[in-house]
């Protein structure tokens, strides 16, 4: 007798963990949303009722992870601001709380532990460049904070001449002079 087995496949692994991150103040008002599956909530008015229900499942509960919607949701409060990454159903919550700790962990180096509305408000540019780090169109690029801030701080500090990159193109004005004058 010949035996088939065949998988279902709604459920075959994919590269695309992340639907959305979002940050959330402690009245459930969006201060940042990346919705990476544009086909999960198109409109604005969506994203914000969606955010609503999730805020409002998860801003008195003690738990990390809550399950609404067909999504996989895994949350982290600190002082006044809610972090969410949302998955789908069946993904698995570890990655999604990897992607979470290391957006949480990041963000708390750069806004020196002061991680609160008032200075990530003031911040607003660099957590948009640490969520791109950690994730780009829902896949997982990084989950090392240290590694997110040096790719960070080197996209930031671009510009700025310290005194040792100044030291480096003198030196390298006078090598060129140098070997001009020897030709």
């Amino acid at each position: 007798a010949e035996v088939s087995c065949t998988f279902a496949t709604d459920f075959e692994p994919s590269l695309y963990t992340v639907k959305a991150v979002l940050i959330l103040d402690n009245d459930g008002n969006r201060l940042l949303s990346k919705y990476y599956d544009t086909e999960l909530y198109p409109s604005i008015k969506e994203q914000k009722n969606f955010e609503k229900s999730v805020f409002n499942k998860s801003h008195k509960a003690d738990n990390e992870i809550a399950f609404l919607e067909g999504l996989t949701i895994v949350y982290k409060s600190s002082v006044d601001l809610f972090f969410y990454v949302v998955g789908s159903a069946q993904e698995n919550e570890l990655m999604l709380m990897m992607v979470l700790n290391c957006l949480f962990d990041t963000l708390s180096q750069i806004l020196r532990k002061n991680v609160e509305k008032r200075y990530l408000l003031d911040n607003l540019d660099g957590v948009y460049l640490v969520v791109d780090e950690i994730i780009d169109g829902g896949i997982i690029l990084e989950s090392d904070p240290q590694q997110v801030i040096q790719k960070v701080n080197y996209r930031v500090d671009e510009n700025p001449l310290s005194e040792q990159s100044v030291a480096q193109v003198l030196q390298s004005a006078k090598e060129q002079i140098k070997w001009s004058i020897l030709k």
